[in-house]
Parts: structure tokens; C-alpha cells; sequence
């Protein structure tokens, strides 16, 4: 019932995407990683740590944001890309002994079921790109003569920045 009235909203957000939904609970637990660390790494790893987990799930925002399916993908990628760079921290701190290894493993667990989700959202961006137009259709309720203020105006642009 609920994913219903979910796909029945006339717009959707960034946070309103499955993907988006999943990203942020492993942001925090990298978070909570970055405050756990040793002395010695508070100010090598940890920020390290904190600037790719406020990359993975900023990509996501800023992909949304775009309204081809080629810059969201890339966008999405980019989020692929600090998730990875995570899972990589995860290794640093498993081979510098600052985390119990039953604990990296349940992050790292979690890190890639993250990705999975990333990837599958991948797949969907690249079959809409694939299907047609590469712009997003946003549907967002405009009155007819909303709409007439809009048409008049676009018709001033170029059309290649469209």
C-alpha cells in the first residue's frame, strides 16, 4: 500500500529514491567509524572518511537534481565511486588493527549491499537513456496557463542547452 501511494505522488525528491533511502544508514555508520579511530588517524583517515561519505550520498542529491539521464548516471557513478573508496577505508582499518574485524565485516556487509542498490538504480537511469529522449520528464502539475508563461519563455532558449 504504501509503495503505491509512493509511486501515485506527483514528484518525487532525491529522498524519496530507494537509493537515497539506503546511503545515508551507511554514511552514519562510516561517521561512527571516523569517531572510533585512533588518535593517530583523526586527522588522516577520519577525514578521508567523512569527505567520501558525504560524497556518496550528495551524488545521489546532485544526480536527481540534473535533467538528462547521462548526468544523473554520472552523478550516481561518482556516489559508486565513494562507496568503494569506503569499503577501501574499511581494509585500512582492518589492516591497521583500529576495528574489531567482526565489526568490518558487518560494515563492509552493509557496504555493498549499498551497492548492489547504487547499481541497480544505474541499470534503471541507463534503460530510461537508452528508451528515448536522454531529458527527465518531471511531472510536476502545472496549470495550463503556468504552462503558457513556460512555453514562451523556453522558446528563447537554445535548444542544444535543453
Amino acid at each position: 500500500m504504501k509503495r503505491e501511494e509512493e509511486l501515485n505522488k506527483p514528484y518525487r525528491t532525491f529522498e524519496d529514491l530507494e537509493v537515497y533511502q539506503v546511503a545515508p544508514d551507511f554514511r552514519k555508520a562510516m561517521y561512527r567509524v571516523a569517531r572510533k579511530l585512533p588518535n593517530i588517524e583523526k586527522f588522516e583517515l577520519a577525514p578521508q572518511i567523512c569527505d567520501a561519505a558525504i560524497s556518496l550520498t550528495n551524488n545521489i542529491a546532485e544526480g536527481h537534481g540534473r535533467y538528462h539521464f547521462l548526468d544523473q548516471i554520472k552523478f550516481i557513478l561518482q556516489s559508486r565511486g565513494s562507496l568503494e573508496e569506503l569499503l577501501d577505508d574499511l581494509n585500512i582499518c582492518e589492516d591497521e588493527n583500529c576495528l574489531p574485524v567482526a565489526e568490518i565485516s558487518e560494515l563492509k556487509q552493509q557496504g555493498w549491499r549499498t551497492h548492489k542498490v547504487i547499481n541497480g538504480y544505474i541499470r534503471h537511469l541507463r534503460g530510461r537513456a537508452a528508451g528515448g529522449s536522454s531529458r527527465v520528464q518531471e511531472s510536476v502539475g502545472l496549470d495550463l496557463s503556468e504552462y503558457e508563461l513556460l512555453e514562451g519563455w523556453v522558446d528563447r532558449l537554445n535548444p542544444s542547452s535543453l
